[in-house]
């Protein structure tokens, strides 16, 4: 398999300027680092390489003084800091930094959102562009394969996930040792290191309980007795496994319809081979019983992905009503509604909901399946 060019390459390159700073977010092992590497092969100029977990780039920012930042970073016309909410206050010296030192370009990177609005919302509003960075995506993929190796694929991807590393390992085992790993030693680091996370035991068995839930809406009441946590701490978990982009919520669509069910949410993993290490199955899909999940999953993950790396300003939801009438996705942009629903068969047919269609006769309908996905998800 070729290098795989990140589709945010060009962009972050494009965005490069004087007196802002550029943040890159993404789960661990995404190829944040790998992408700084890239950037530092095409750009002009002096660039200084810092991570923020090391002690000694700790130290560079200390004190916060035109002198001591013209000292250090005077000489550089880029500064790339890895983990760079590892930094005490490094909003703060990064505002310092671009105020007093007008020639750099910044960008940092970090594997939190919670860290990331923390330490850079306030000091750097107005002078900061955000961009995330997933797992590699359909689009990414299809730089280097036609259409018929990208279906070949597909089963492989609804298994194992589609994180970097991954292209470099060949066998089922070699696959499944490394989520493994990345699991255990990456997946959950960032939330156990949040203040009042007493027990990872409960929030790996909270996620094992949302990835057999896939396309369903989750019951907090329940999740509680499940756990025997507080309802609270149930939701103060998912949002924390939001926050360091490990699954995402859809929450439910109303507008018009008493009936409408719009008080639970449902959740989705950015990665279905972290959902399926999860729940301990890595089997081949002719054999699953989960099919549908999977795909579901899949699907809206990587529409995610696409509407994040267009730029997209899309509002997504799920809809569904009491009598149990429902559409996996919606999507509303500029007013207008278009609905979808996600089928592993592609011969299955499927009729718009008489609710939905009686509520929103102007929306538009479609099913995604294995045989038009690439479509909605490339838009080639």
């Amino acid at each position: 398999m070729p290098y795989i060019n990140r589709y945010i390459l060009k962009p972050i390159f494009n965005d490069f300027q004087a007196g802002k700073v550029l943040l890159l977010t993404g789960a661990r092992r995404t190829g944040k680092t790998e992408l700084l590497k890239d950037l530092s092969q095409i750009i002009q100029g002096e660039i200084l390489h810092l991570n923020g977990e090391d002690s000694n780039t700790q130290e560079l920012f200390e004190p916060i003084s035109k002198a001591n930042y013209d000292l250090v970073f005077r000489r550089y016309t880029h500064i790339f800091i890895d983990e760079a909410q590892k930094i005490p206050e490094i909003g703060k010296k990064l505002k310092f930094l671009v105020d007093n030192l007008s020639q750099l370009k910044i960008i940092a990177t970090g594997s939190s959102s919670f860290d990331f609005s923390r330490q850079f919302g306030e000091p750097l509003t107005g002078r900061k562009k955000t961009y995330h960075l997933y797992p590699i995506s359909i689009q990414e993929f299809m730089q280097h394969e036609n259409i018929q190796e990208t279906q070949s694929k597909l089963p492989e991807r609804l298994i194992y996930g589609s994180y970097p590393e991954l292209l470099k390992l060949q066998s089922k085992d070699e696959k499944e040792d490394y989520l493994y790993e990345l699991a255990d030693d990456y997946l959950f680091k960032d939330i156990l290191e949040f203040k009042g996370i007493k027990n990872s035991d409960k929030i790996k068995d909270l996620l094992r309980l949302v990835a057999f839930q896939i396309g369903n809406e989750i019951s907090l009441n329940e999740l509680s007795r499940q756990l025997q946590i507080h309802k609270d701490t149930v939701a103060r978990y998912l949002d924390l496994l939001s926050k360091v982009f490990v699954i995402f919520k859809l929450e439910g669509f109303s507008r018009n319809l008493r009936k409408e069910i719009t008080k639970m949410s449902r959740y989705y993993f950015y990665d279905n081979g972290i959902r399926n290490l999860l729940i301990r199955n890595f089997n081949s899909l002719e054999v699953r019983q989960d099919q549908g999940q999977l795909w579901e999953n899949f699907v809206v993950s990587e529409r995610v992905k696409f509407q994040s790396y267009q730029r997209l300003h899309t509002s997504n939801y799920f809809w569904r009503t009491y009598d149990q009438q429902e559409i996996d996705w919606i999507e509303e942009n500029n007013g207008e509604l278009h609905a979808y629903e996600m089928k592993w068969n592609s011969n299955k047919t499927v009729k718009k909901p008489s609710a939905w269609k009686n509520a929103y006769p102007e929306a538009k309908f479609d099913i995604i399946h294995p045989k038009n996905y690439l479509n909605w998800l490339t838009n080639k």
